[in-house]
Protein backbone atom coordinates (compact mmCIF):
# COMPACT_ATOMS: atom_id res chain seq x y z
CA UNK A 1 0.00 0.00 0.00
CA UNK A 2 1.01 3.58 -0.40
CA UNK A 3 2.27 5.44 2.67
CA UNK A 4 -1.09 7.21 3.09
CA UNK A 5 -3.10 3.95 2.61
CA UNK A 6 -5.04 5.38 -0.33
CA UNK A 7 -3.74 3.04 -3.02
CA UNK A 8 -1.42 0.22 -3.97
CA UNK A 9 2.22 0.25 -4.99
CA UNK A 10 3.37 -2.03 -7.77
CA UNK A 11 5.46 -5.14 -7.21
CA UNK A 12 8.62 -5.52 -9.27
CA UNK A 13 7.49 -6.03 -12.86
CA UNK A 14 4.60 -3.51 -12.57
CA UNK A 15 2.05 -5.98 -11.20
CA UNK A 16 -0.30 -4.57 -8.56
CA UNK A 17 -1.09 -7.96 -7.02
CA UNK A 18 0.72 -11.30 -6.65
CA UNK A 19 -0.92 -14.69 -6.53
CA UNK A 20 0.43 -16.75 -3.61
CA UNK A 21 -2.55 -19.04 -3.03
CA UNK A 22 -1.15 -22.50 -2.26
CA UNK A 23 -2.46 -25.67 -3.88
CA UNK A 24 -5.24 -27.17 -1.76
CA UNK A 25 -6.11 -23.85 -0.10
CA UNK A 26 -9.71 -23.55 1.14
CA UNK A 27 -9.81 -20.77 3.75
CA UNK A 28 -8.43 -19.45 7.01
CA UNK A 29 -5.11 -17.80 6.08
CA UNK A 30 -2.86 -16.95 9.01
CA UNK A 31 0.71 -15.68 9.13
CA UNK A 32 3.21 -15.33 11.96
CA UNK A 33 6.91 -14.51 12.30
CA UNK A 34 9.48 -16.38 14.38
CA UNK A 35 13.28 -16.18 14.42
CA UNK A 36 13.67 -14.73 10.92
CA UNK A 37 11.06 -16.98 9.29
CA UNK A 38 7.55 -16.16 8.07
CA UNK A 39 4.97 -18.93 8.48
CA UNK A 40 1.93 -18.91 6.20
CA UNK A 41 -0.85 -21.28 7.32
CA UNK A 42 -4.26 -22.19 5.88
CA UNK A 43 -7.06 -24.76 5.93
CA UNK A 44 -7.46 -27.50 3.32
CA UNK A 45 -10.12 -30.12 2.61
CA UNK A 46 -13.84 -30.02 3.25
CA UNK A 47 -14.83 -28.24 6.46
CA UNK A 48 -17.68 -30.70 7.00
CA UNK A 49 -15.67 -33.92 7.26
CA UNK A 50 -12.40 -35.62 8.21
CA UNK A 51 -10.45 -34.11 5.27
CA UNK A 52 -10.37 -30.63 6.86
CA UNK A 53 -6.86 -29.88 8.12
CA UNK A 54 -4.22 -27.18 8.64
CA UNK A 55 -1.19 -26.90 6.36
CA UNK A 56 1.72 -24.46 6.31
CA UNK A 57 4.61 -23.04 4.31
CA UNK A 58 7.75 -21.12 5.28
CA UNK A 59 9.68 -18.19 3.75
CA UNK A 60 12.51 -15.81 4.62
CA UNK A 61 10.48 -12.85 3.36
CA UNK A 62 6.88 -11.81 4.08
CA UNK A 63 6.23 -11.70 0.33
CA UNK A 64 7.66 -15.18 -0.29
CA UNK A 65 8.34 -17.28 -2.11
CA UNK A 66 6.80 -19.71 0.38
CA UNK A 67 7.83 -23.36 0.45
CA UNK A 68 5.02 -25.71 1.39
CA UNK A 69 6.13 -27.91 4.28
CA UNK A 70 3.03 -29.97 5.02
CA UNK A 71 0.09 -30.63 7.29
CA UNK A 72 0.35 -30.09 11.05
CA UNK A 73 -3.21 -30.60 12.29
CA UNK A 74 -5.74 -33.12 11.02
CA UNK A 75 -8.66 -35.25 12.15
CA UNK A 76 -8.14 -37.94 14.76
CA UNK A 77 -10.76 -40.72 14.70
CA UNK A 78 -10.44 -41.05 18.49
CA UNK A 79 -10.96 -37.33 19.19
CA UNK A 80 -12.64 -35.24 16.47
CA UNK A 81 -13.00 -34.45 12.78
CA UNK A 82 -12.96 -31.17 10.89
CA UNK A 83 -9.89 -29.65 12.56
CA UNK A 84 -9.11 -26.35 10.93
CA UNK A 85 -9.71 -22.61 10.57
CA UNK A 86 -7.17 -21.67 13.17
CA UNK A 87 -5.00 -18.98 14.68
CA UNK A 88 -1.65 -19.12 16.45
CA UNK A 89 -0.62 -17.31 19.62
CA UNK A 90 2.71 -16.92 21.38
CA UNK A 91 3.36 -16.22 25.04
CA UNK A 92 5.33 -12.94 24.85
CA UNK A 93 9.01 -13.27 25.69
CA UNK A 94 8.97 -17.07 25.28
CA UNK A 95 9.08 -19.66 22.53
CA UNK A 96 5.77 -21.13 23.75
CA UNK A 97 3.28 -21.41 20.88
CA UNK A 98 -0.35 -22.47 20.79
CA UNK A 99 -2.79 -23.24 18.00
CA UNK A 100 -6.45 -22.28 18.47
CA UNK A 101 -8.87 -24.02 16.11
CA UNK A 102 -12.32 -25.51 15.77
CA UNK A 103 -13.21 -29.16 15.37
CA UNK A 104 -16.24 -31.41 15.29
CA UNK A 105 -16.60 -33.78 18.25
CA UNK A 106 -17.34 -37.42 17.50
CA UNK A 107 -20.10 -38.24 16.85
CA UNK A 108 -20.61 -35.22 14.64
CA UNK A 109 -24.39 -34.95 14.71
CA UNK A 110 -24.97 -31.54 13.19
CA UNK A 111 -23.69 -29.37 10.38
CA UNK A 112 -22.59 -26.61 12.74
CA UNK A 113 -21.65 -28.74 15.75
CA UNK A 114 -18.17 -27.35 16.43
CA UNK A 115 -16.06 -26.61 19.48
CA UNK A 116 -13.12 -24.25 19.90
CA UNK A 117 -9.88 -25.84 21.07
CA UNK A 118 -6.36 -24.83 22.02
CA UNK A 119 -3.38 -27.15 21.92
CA UNK A 120 0.38 -26.64 22.21
CA UNK A 121 2.34 -26.13 19.01
CA UNK A 122 6.03 -27.03 19.12
CA UNK A 123 8.65 -26.06 16.58
CA UNK A 124 11.71 -28.18 15.76
CA UNK A 125 15.24 -26.75 15.91
CA UNK A 126 15.16 -26.25 12.10
CA UNK A 127 11.97 -24.15 12.43
CA UNK A 128 9.53 -26.72 11.06
CA UNK A 129 6.37 -27.31 13.08
CA UNK A 130 5.89 -30.61 14.88
CA UNK A 131 2.60 -32.42 14.18
CA UNK A 132 -0.06 -31.11 16.59
CA UNK A 133 -1.80 -33.87 18.55
CA UNK A 134 -5.44 -33.16 19.37
CA UNK A 135 -6.29 -33.73 22.99
CA UNK A 136 -9.28 -33.60 25.29
CA UNK A 137 -7.24 -31.65 27.87
CA UNK A 138 -6.10 -28.61 25.90
CA UNK A 139 -3.34 -26.64 27.62
CA UNK A 140 -2.40 -25.73 31.17
CA UNK A 141 -3.42 -22.37 32.59
CA UNK A 142 -0.72 -19.76 31.98
CA UNK A 143 -0.02 -16.84 34.29
CA UNK A 144 0.76 -13.79 32.19
CA UNK A 145 3.62 -11.36 32.82
CA UNK A 146 1.37 -9.08 34.92
CA UNK A 147 0.62 -11.87 37.39
CA UNK A 148 -2.99 -12.24 36.30
CA UNK A 149 -4.57 -15.63 35.75
CA UNK A 150 -6.68 -16.54 32.78
CA UNK A 151 -10.35 -17.11 33.67
CA UNK A 152 -11.44 -20.70 34.25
Amino acid sequence: MTDDFTGFESWPGDSLFREITPEGYVEGPFMFYRKGTYYFMWSEGSWGNETYKVAYAMADNVTGPFERIGTILQSDKEVATGAGHHSVINTPGTDDWYIVYHRRPIPNEGRDHRVTCIDSMTLHEDGTIRQVKMSFKGVQEVTNRMGLHSPN
